[in-house]
């Protein structure tokens, strides 16, 4: 099989723990772009988040894109165009905040390009580390959030959030996407939005068929894609269930399971037509 797309999620995938791409994995992915595959990042991260690892990789110069906010935005890296958006109401919004306050969990989203809190916490801290954006704590999470936005984060400890993430999909059910990005990460997206129909809407438009692309990740937000793909492959540090699901089992992104995808499926083709 020749494959013509490889999408990648970003943190404990792509990137490595301290969110740099190995010197092997950058060259890999630069080799197979100038044989002609795409590769494509697909993150939770907002879309300027992202924005710095997609120029390292030029995308923008081989004409690839970015699903960001777990799909909710497919942006064009060669025009900067939106080719797809989605968002919530400010009613959800608000909604989801009473909901966090009814589960003992705190909440964030986004307000342009900066964190919005009532809660000053270290699993926001940890979301202003990744993607490198201002935390605006407010008095008022409602009064802050008066537009539609893409997403939401409720976050808490792991097992705490567990429980929480299995009660609201089932309250949700239908109505929003409810997924876990990290441990400690719960996100929602507008209903059926997820990595995954993104990435279908995408190669749609290029003419590219599902059996051609190949996705990596290794949490929970990943699965969608690792399920469509015609190739779907888990980090040897992803989650049991993503292994259980995938196709092929990759290294860690500490030793360069990316590139290690990368030679073996893509570059030992001799071109991609």
């Amino acid at each position: 099989m020749t494959y013509k797309m490889i999408v990648l999620d970003l943190d404990d995938t792509l990137l490595r723990n301290d969110l740099t791409i190995s010197p092997r994995t950058k060259q890999a992915l630069m080799d197979a772009q100038e044989m002609g595959a795409k590769v494509v990042l697909a993150s939770g991260r907002p879309t300027s988040a992202m924005l710095p690892i997609a120029e390292e990789l030029k995308l923008k110069e081989y004409g690839s894109f970015i699903l960001s906010f777990n799909g909710a935005k497919i942006i064009n890296c060669q025009t900067g165009e939106e080719l797809f958006s989605s968002t919530l109401p400010t009613e959800t919004i608000h909604q989801l905040y009473d909901i966090s306050r009814r589960e003992n969990v705190l909440i964030h989203t986004y307000v342009g390009d900066t964190i919005v809190t009532e809660d000053a916490n270290q699993y926001t801290d940890v979301e202003g580390k990744l993607t490198n954006l201002p935390i605006h704590v407010v008095e008022s999470f409602k009064e802050a959030v008066t537009e539609p936005v893409v997403k939401a984060l409720m976050l808490e400890e792991p097992d705490f959030l567990k429980k929480v993430e299995e009660k609201l999909q089932k309250e949700f059910a239908g109505s929003l996407s409810v997924m876990r990005s990290k441990p400690f990460f719960l996100e929602f997206t507008e209903a059926g939005v997820t990595k995954g129909t993104s990435l279908n809407s995408l190669i749609g438009k290029l003419g590219i068929s599902r059996d051609e692309v190949i996705a990596v990740g290794d949490s929970n937000n990943d699965l969608s894609m690792i399920e469509f793909a015609g190739l779907g492959v888990a980090m040897g540090n992803a989650t049991d269930e993503i292994k259980a699901k995938a196709d092929f089992i990759t290294d860690s992104n500490m030793n360069d399971g990316v590139a290690k995808v990368v030679e073996e499926f893509i570059l030992k083709t001799v071109s991609v037509q």
